[in-house]
C-alpha cells in the first residue's frame, strides 16, 4: 500500500469521525490507524507480528490564505515517527550547527522510535542553512528536519 492511499484512508477516517480503522490485504499486509483520544494522549500501542502501525496526523489546523513560500535548498526529512535528538547523548555537542558543510554520509540527527535510536544521514552535499526542529521534539514521517543549500 503506498503513502498516497494511506493518506486517503486517514482523510476518509477523519471525515467519517472514526477513531480506529484496520485493513488487511491478501498479501499479509496489515494497517491499523487510530486517532488520539480526546485528552490528547496517544493510545497504548498494540503489536502484531506482520502489522505496520501508522499514527494519523492530528486534525489539520486552519491555514492562512497566503502560505509562506518554501525557502530555497533541499530538505532532510524524518523517515519515521519518533523523537528528534540533535546529539548522540545529552552531554555531547549537536551533530550540526548552521553553516556546517555536510555530505551524503553526514549524520544530521537521531530519531528514536520505540527505544531504538535511528541515525538520519544528510543524503546530499551542501551547507546547513537551517535546523527546523528542536531537540527532543516529536516528529512525524516526512517532517522537515534540516534545510541544506
Amino acid at each position: 500500500m503506498d503513502l498516497k492511499k494511506i493518506k486517503e484512508l486517514i482523510a476518509a477516517m477523519e471525515k467519517a469521525g472514526l477513531k480506529k480503522f484496520r485493513v488487511k490485504e491478501e498479501n499479509g499486509f496489515e494497517l491499523e490507524l487510530e486517532r488520539l483520544s480526546d485528552e490528547g494522549h496517544p493510545p497504548l500501542p498494540r503489536h502484531h507480528d506482520s502489522a505496520h502501525h501508522f499514527a494519523p496526523p492530528p486534525a489539520p489546523h486552519a491555514k492562512p490564505h497566503h502560505e509562506e513560500q518554501p525557502k530555497p535548498g533541499t530538505y532532510v526529512s524524518s523517515p519515521m515517527v519518533g523523537t528528534y535528538y540533535s546529539a548522540p547523548s545529552p552531554d555531547d555537542p549537536p551533530y550540526l550547527k548552521i553553516g556546517d558543510e555536510v555530505d551524503e554520509n553526514t549524520v544530521v540527527c537521531i530519531i528514536e522510535a520505540m527505544k531504538v535510536m535511528n541515525e538520519v544521514k544528510a543524503g546530499q552535499k551542501g551547507r546547513v542553512a537551517e535546523i527546523l526542529v528542536n531537540n527532543a521534539d516529536p516528529v512525524e514521517f516526512g517532517t522537515n528536519l534540516v534545510r541544506i543549500e
